[in-house]
């Protein structure tokens, strides 16, 4: 027992060890989004209606793209873990070469498909039209977001999260100049708005590449690590790469997309819910960067027991990180109920906005807990080596309960209907999902 505790406390002091970096970098990710939402609900609340619309069909294939790049985190921890140091640079270059090819194939695909869309998703007038310009710019980024997101799993891995989350923070700083300038047209360019918001996160994600890319290139380990090296032929450890990419690109496909089909839910209702329900949705998304990045955490230490064959080590790192991230998206709601007119608020004023959204809002906070957790488990679960059952899991969740759920909720409640549906769907995960990672470890152990 005594053993036991020590290891656990062990497993703990690694998880937050590695946690806070990755949590922080995170959330820097959802902050670039909501300087970009403050800046355009401060400039023009129907504005903030174009971002949101343009970024609804950019962040599902964003997200899904993100988790097709999961496999590099995945397969360097246990590549570590089974001690093949050497061998975690060709994972990267992979990485690299797969996040090039997704990144080119979902930027042609959003500007093709990406307006036409959204005029035949029947919205109020004009949206469909405001929001195509940013759509597009919005895709144009997309091959810098993914080579930024490669670099920062392999060196979260490695164990070394600190520099993606400064690359991250630093990023932030150039899309907040970016668009403090351009939002308002104070250089005179000739265009503002979603529009030139979009071009300011352009700007901050081709940085945010370029200083990863140098960065890596620049280790003193690079050559140790097999980085210049053309990888040996490995067919087992690259399709394992691939198919933990596909499972979770799968299931963020689905989460993602119920999320965003919300958007298009609340569009067909009015304009000011469609701001409100962005409110509501970039607030949640923030505070899901917390559990996402204890996600993140939580794979590197359970890929690694995986790696070195210790069940018991894939057991008890799944629980840890399940321990933490309830106790802290707990605390994280109990801050948000009290204060969400004052965020709200942050965003635009309109005294219409806020009726809808600041209730919308504490009714979220109870699905921040559930949300948490089911993202965890499913990462644990991946890590473990149980790819499809996480994708199955969230299909029946977020395809089969959530979305039908909604679109009956929210024509009849509204936004608050929406969130409803949220809750719902939440539960239905964790439990699923944590069910199914005790399981799988135990039967590891």
């Amino acid at each position: 027992m005594i053993a036991l505790s020590l290891k656990t406390r062990s497993a703990f002091r690694d998880l937050l060890a590695l946690a806070w970096p990755v949590v922080l970098a995170r959330i820097g990710i959802m902050t670039m989004g909501l300087t970009d939402a403050i800046v355009v609900g401060n400039f023009s609340s129907r504005e903030l209606a174009f971002h949101s619309l343009a970024w609804a069909p950019t962040s599902i294939v964003v997200t899904t793209a993100v988790g097709l790049m999961l496999g590099v985190q995945v397969m360097t921890a246990r590549m570590l873990g089974e001690g093949r140091r050497h061998a975690v640079g060709a994972v990267l270059r992979r990485g690299m070469v797969y996040s090039l090819q997704i990144g080119l194939v979902s930027m042609v695909a959003l500007i093709a498909v990406g307006p036409w869309g959204l005029s035949r998703m029947g919205l109020e007038d004009g949206l469909a039209e405001g929001a195509g310009p940013a759509l597009i710019v919005f895709a144009l980024s997309m091959p810098f977001y993914l080579i930024s997101v490669t670099g920062q799993f392999f060196l979260e891995a490695l164990g070394r999260p600190k520099p993606g989350m400064w690359a991250m923070w630093i990023a932030n700083g150039v899309n907040l100049a970016l668009n403090l300038l351009l939002v308002p047209d104070l250089l005179g360019v000739g265009f503002d708005g979603a529009f030139a918001s979009a071009w300011a996160t352009f700007g901050a994600r081709a940085a945010l590449a370029l200083f990863l890319v140098v960065y890596i290139l620049r280790l003193p380990e690079a050559r140790a690590l097999g980085v210049f090296d053309r990888p040996a032929r490995d067919p087992k450890a690259a399709h394992e790469q691939v198919k933990v990419g596909l499972g979770a690109g799968a299931s963020y496909f689905i989460e993602v997309g119920a999320f965003s089909g919300f958007t298009f839910f609340a569009a067909q209702i009015g304009a000011v819910e469609t701001a409100a329900w962005a409110v509501v949705l970039n607030v949640s998304a923030i505070v899901f960067m917390l559990p996402m990045g204890l996600s993140s955490a939580t794979a590197v230490l359970v890929g690694r027991s995986y790696g070195a064959g210790d069940g018991r080590g894939v057991l008890r790192a799944g629980l840890v990180g399940l321990t933490v991230v309830t106790a802290m998206t707990f605390v994280v709601a109990l801050s948000v109920w009290p204060s969400a007119h004052l965020i709200v608020g942050a965003y635009n004023r309109d005294p219409g906005l806020l009726a809808i959204a600041a209730p919308a809002l504490v009714l979220a906070t109870l699905f921040f807990v559930a949300d948490g957790i089911q993202v965890v488990a499913a990462q644990a679960n991946r890590a473990a080596g149980d790819v499809w059952w996480p994708t199955i899991m969230h299909f029946t969740a977020y395809g089969a309960v959530m979305m039908p759920l909604g679109w009956v909720l929210g024509h009849r409640m509204g936004v608050d209907g929406l969130v409803w549906a949220v809750i719902i769907a939440s539960l239905a995960s964790s439990a699923l999902l944590t069910g199914r990672f005790v399981r799988v470890a135990r039967r590891m152990a």
